[in-house]
Protein backbone atom coordinates (compact mmCIF):
# COMPACT_ATOMS: atom_id res chain seq x y z
CA UNK A 1 0.00 0.00 0.00
CA UNK A 2 1.28 3.59 -0.59
CA UNK A 3 0.01 4.85 2.75
CA UNK A 4 2.21 4.64 5.56
CA UNK A 5 0.88 2.77 7.98
CA UNK A 6 0.40 5.00 11.12
CA UNK A 7 0.34 3.36 14.58
CA UNK A 8 -0.30 4.51 18.43
CA UNK A 9 1.86 3.18 21.37
CA UNK A 10 0.27 3.02 24.53
CA UNK A 11 2.88 2.33 27.05
CA UNK A 12 1.22 0.70 30.59
CA UNK A 13 3.96 2.13 32.92
CA UNK A 14 4.02 6.52 34.01
CA UNK A 15 7.60 6.10 35.32
CA UNK A 16 10.05 8.89 33.67
CA UNK A 17 12.71 5.35 33.57
CA UNK A 18 10.20 3.01 32.94
CA UNK A 19 11.01 -0.49 31.01
CA UNK A 20 8.63 -0.37 29.15
CA UNK A 21 9.04 2.81 27.74
CA UNK A 22 12.57 1.91 26.32
CA UNK A 23 11.01 -0.94 25.18
CA UNK A 24 8.60 0.91 23.32
CA UNK A 25 11.44 3.26 22.00
CA UNK A 26 13.10 0.59 21.10
CA UNK A 27 10.28 -1.16 19.08
CA UNK A 28 9.49 2.51 16.71
CA UNK A 29 13.63 2.39 16.44
CA UNK A 30 13.10 -0.86 15.03
CA UNK A 31 10.10 -0.97 13.15
CA UNK A 32 10.11 -0.84 9.11
CA UNK A 33 9.99 2.21 7.31
CA UNK A 34 6.43 1.65 6.16
CA UNK A 35 5.12 2.03 9.72
CA UNK A 36 5.06 5.52 11.35
CA UNK A 37 4.66 5.19 15.44
CA UNK A 38 4.28 7.68 18.31
CA UNK A 39 4.05 7.27 22.08
CA UNK A 40 0.88 8.69 23.17
CA UNK A 41 0.37 9.71 26.71
CA UNK A 42 -2.33 7.79 28.49
CA UNK A 43 -1.12 9.50 31.96
CA UNK A 44 -3.25 12.71 32.10
CA UNK A 45 -6.46 11.10 31.26
CA UNK A 46 -8.92 10.96 34.25
CA UNK A 47 -10.16 8.14 35.32
CA UNK A 48 -13.49 7.09 33.32
CA UNK A 49 -16.46 8.03 35.00
CA UNK A 50 -20.33 7.94 33.01
CA UNK A 51 -21.36 11.09 35.23
CA UNK A 52 -18.34 13.31 32.78
CA UNK A 53 -19.73 11.56 29.51
CA UNK A 54 -21.71 14.85 28.63
CA UNK A 55 -21.87 16.95 25.44
CA UNK A 56 -18.36 18.58 26.97
CA UNK A 57 -16.60 15.38 28.00
CA UNK A 58 -13.40 15.94 29.52
CA UNK A 59 -10.58 17.32 26.68
CA UNK A 60 -7.92 15.00 27.44
CA UNK A 61 -10.77 12.11 26.66
CA UNK A 62 -11.82 13.90 23.27
CA UNK A 63 -7.83 14.43 22.29
CA UNK A 64 -7.44 10.41 23.08
CA UNK A 65 -10.06 9.13 21.39
CA UNK A 66 -9.56 11.41 18.22
CA UNK A 67 -5.88 10.07 18.32
CA UNK A 68 -6.72 6.55 18.20
CA UNK A 69 -9.45 6.66 16.00
CA UNK A 70 -7.50 8.16 13.61
CA UNK A 71 -4.67 6.36 13.49
CA UNK A 72 -4.29 2.51 11.75
CA UNK A 73 -3.50 0.11 14.20
CA UNK A 74 -2.08 -0.08 18.40
CA UNK A 75 0.65 -1.57 19.66
CA UNK A 76 0.50 -1.57 23.56
CA UNK A 77 3.34 -2.25 25.30
CA UNK A 78 2.88 -2.91 29.08
CA UNK A 79 4.47 -4.20 32.44
CA UNK A 80 3.06 -6.62 34.83
CA UNK A 81 0.99 -5.26 38.01
CA UNK A 82 -0.34 -8.39 40.35
CA UNK A 83 -0.87 -10.49 37.43
CA UNK A 84 -2.83 -7.29 35.26
CA UNK A 85 -2.46 -4.57 33.35
CA UNK A 86 -2.17 -1.44 35.05
CA UNK A 87 -4.94 0.72 36.05
CA UNK A 88 -4.02 3.56 33.67
CA UNK A 89 -3.44 1.08 30.59
CA UNK A 90 -7.32 -0.31 31.72
CA UNK A 91 -8.48 3.75 31.79
CA UNK A 92 -7.35 4.35 28.59
CA UNK A 93 -9.22 0.92 27.41
CA UNK A 94 -12.03 2.31 28.99
CA UNK A 95 -11.86 5.87 28.13
CA UNK A 96 -11.70 4.53 24.01
CA UNK A 97 -14.82 2.06 24.40
CA UNK A 98 -16.97 5.07 25.42
CA UNK A 99 -19.59 6.43 24.69
CA UNK A 100 -21.18 3.03 24.11
CA UNK A 101 -21.76 2.25 20.17
CA UNK A 102 -18.49 4.57 19.22
CA UNK A 103 -15.91 2.57 20.86
CA UNK A 104 -12.53 3.56 18.77
CA UNK A 105 -11.34 0.55 19.16
CA UNK A 106 -13.60 -1.67 17.33
CA UNK A 107 -11.69 -3.70 14.25
CA UNK A 108 -8.68 -1.25 15.17
CA UNK A 109 -5.64 -4.53 14.49
CA UNK A 110 -3.49 -4.37 17.42
CA UNK A 111 -0.74 -6.06 19.13
CA UNK A 112 1.16 -6.38 22.48
CA UNK A 113 4.35 -6.28 24.19
CA UNK A 114 4.65 -7.43 27.68
CA UNK A 115 7.75 -6.71 29.99
CA UNK A 116 8.74 -7.91 33.49
CA UNK A 117 11.97 -8.17 35.43
CA UNK A 118 10.28 -11.18 36.27
CA UNK A 119 11.45 -14.74 34.69
CA UNK A 120 7.78 -14.73 32.72
CA UNK A 121 8.01 -11.88 30.92
CA UNK A 122 4.83 -9.96 31.68
CA UNK A 123 3.01 -13.16 30.79
CA UNK A 124 -0.22 -12.18 33.13
CA UNK A 125 -0.69 -8.94 31.81
CA UNK A 126 -0.39 -9.72 28.08
CA UNK A 127 -2.61 -12.18 28.33
CA UNK A 128 -5.48 -10.42 30.89
CA UNK A 129 -4.88 -7.55 28.01
CA UNK A 130 -5.99 -10.32 25.09
CA UNK A 131 -9.28 -11.23 27.10
CA UNK A 132 -10.06 -6.89 27.58
CA UNK A 133 -9.22 -6.52 23.70
CA UNK A 134 -11.42 -9.50 22.64
CA UNK A 135 -14.43 -8.03 23.75
CA UNK A 136 -13.38 -4.35 22.13
CA UNK A 137 -13.42 -6.17 19.29
CA UNK A 138 -9.55 -5.64 18.71
CA UNK A 139 -7.94 -7.86 16.55
CA UNK A 140 -5.22 -9.08 17.93
CA UNK A 141 -1.49 -10.49 16.71
CA UNK A 142 -1.22 -14.02 17.61
CA UNK A 143 2.37 -14.82 16.34
CA UNK A 144 4.77 -14.10 17.69
CA UNK A 145 3.94 -13.21 20.89
CA UNK A 146 6.44 -11.03 23.04
CA UNK A 147 6.87 -11.72 26.25
CA UNK A 148 10.29 -10.39 27.77
CA UNK A 149 11.46 -11.37 30.75
CA UNK A 150 14.77 -9.45 33.09
CA UNK A 151 13.74 -6.46 30.69
CA UNK A 152 15.68 -4.87 33.64
CA UNK A 153 18.96 -6.41 31.90
CA UNK A 154 18.15 -5.56 28.53
CA UNK A 155 19.29 -2.01 28.43
CA UNK A 156 22.34 0.03 28.48
CA UNK A 157 23.07 2.77 30.55
CA UNK A 158 21.15 5.31 28.08
CA UNK A 159 18.40 3.37 27.95
CA UNK A 160 19.33 1.56 24.51
CA UNK A 161 18.70 -2.12 23.46
CA UNK A 162 21.88 -4.06 24.70
CA UNK A 163 21.84 -7.55 23.02
CA UNK A 164 21.83 -8.70 19.57
CA UNK A 165 19.32 -11.38 19.87
CA UNK A 166 16.64 -9.12 21.59
CA UNK A 167 17.09 -6.46 19.16
CA UNK A 168 16.61 -9.18 16.18
CA UNK A 169 13.39 -10.86 17.81
CA UNK A 170 12.04 -6.99 18.26
CA UNK A 171 12.91 -5.98 14.30
CA UNK A 172 11.38 -9.30 13.41
CA UNK A 173 8.41 -8.41 15.92
CA UNK A 174 7.68 -5.06 13.90
CA UNK A 175 8.13 -6.92 10.70
CA UNK A 176 5.06 -9.20 11.26
CA UNK A 177 3.07 -6.85 12.65
CA UNK A 178 3.68 -4.38 9.60
CA UNK A 179 2.83 -7.42 7.28
CA UNK A 180 -0.63 -8.64 9.51
CA UNK A 181 -1.39 -4.73 9.38
CA UNK A 182 -0.67 -4.29 5.84
CA UNK A 183 -2.79 -7.24 5.54
CA UNK A 184 -5.70 -6.28 7.20
CA UNK A 185 -5.64 -3.02 5.57
CA UNK A 186 -6.11 -4.27 2.21
CA UNK A 187 -8.59 -7.31 2.87
CA UNK A 188 -10.97 -4.15 4.64
CA UNK A 189 -10.13 -2.20 1.01
CA UNK A 190 -11.19 -5.01 -0.88
CA UNK A 191 -14.69 -5.45 1.17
Amino acid sequence: MDKPMNMCVLVGSLRKASFNRMLANALISLAPSSMKLDIVDIGQLPFYDEDLETAAPPAQWTAFRQRVKATDAVLFVTPEYNRSVPAVLKNALDVGSRPYGRSVWDHKPGAIVSGSPGAIGGFGANHHLRQSLVFLNVPTLQQPEAYLSHVDKLFDEHGKLAGDSTRKFLQEFMQALANWVETLRFQGQRT
